[in-house]
């Protein structure tokens, strides 16, 4: 990771191993690099603990190279998100080793980042009201497995056979925190947090018919939670969610 880099030439530098000008030529990217049409956040791993995430939608093909082309050579995980399998198919011929999923639509690679430890921890569960919310799960999924999270997962299990959620009631107690992922009318962050005495972060989808307006009514229903406990982000971002459930995780002792 880069604060072990940065602490290596630093100290190479006070040792005299290396000269002002070899220290400043391995430095001189951080904070960022410039492309021109992109200013890639290097430090944000330094920052953050996890490295800038590329977001594929509306980005040329030709600037997607670019950027991959830049990032994949740091010893940090690569994660691009909204991405189609023509642009993985076209990355695959430069890199590789890149990984594509296709319900996710996240191209990604692995690298090693010192897993939680989740026996101490519990563990971040994800869970879905439908079969049509899996992708906005999976892309929790490999967000959290990027970050050294191993989640677990519940799909399937919404508010409309809502014995299906309760027969899973020991894998929810027993969780450190909890993704919620629901269309329709949004419901099921609102049961969840009802039961559990963990962080809920709840995740509206677009799923759902007219009068759900793309993911607006489950929104507003995750917003409305009666129950407390709950926070919520945008629709569809799986992204976002798992990323948030990974410090919260990792921040408990």
């Amino acid at each position: 990771m880069y604060k072990n880099f940065v602490k290596k030439v630093l100290r190479d530098l006070k040792s005299k191993k290396i000269s002002v000008e070899k220290s400043f030529a391995l430095l001189k990217d951080l904070p960022y690099k410039d492309l021109g049409f992109a200013k890639l956040d290097n430090h944000r791993t330094i920052r953050k603990g996890f490295p800038e995430v590329v977001y594929c939608e509306k980005k040329s093909p030709d600037q997607i190279k670019k950027i991959v082309g830049n990032l994949i050579n740091k010893k940090t995980p690569l994660l691009l998100t909204r991405a189609s399998a023509q642009c993985y198919a076209a990355l695959k011929k430069f890199y590789p080793k890149l990984r594509y999923n296709k319900l996710a639509r996240a191209i990604f690679l692995e690298r090693a980042i010192k897993p939680s430890r989740l026996s101490r921890k519990g563990y971040v569960l994800i869970v879905t009201a439908g079969t049509s919310d899996i992708p906005v799960a999976e892309e929790a999924r490999i967000t959290l497995e990027l970050a050294g999270v191993k989640p677990k997962v519940l799909y399937d299990v919404g508010v409309a056979g809502l014995h299906r959620l309760l027969d899973k009631t020991p894998l929810l107690t027993n969780a450190s925190v909890i993704i919620a992922i629901a269309g329709m009318e949004g419901a099921l962050a609102s049961v969840i947090s009802g039961l559990v005495s963990k962080p809920v972060i709840a995740v509206p989808t677009s799923v759902g018919y007219g009068a759900s307006f793309k993911g607006l009514s489950a929104l507003l229903t995750m917003l409305n939670c009666c129950s407390p406990g709950v926070s919520v982000v945008n629709i569809d971002n799986g992204f976002g969610a798992g990323y948030f459930a990974g410090l919260v995780h990792n921040r408990i002792k």
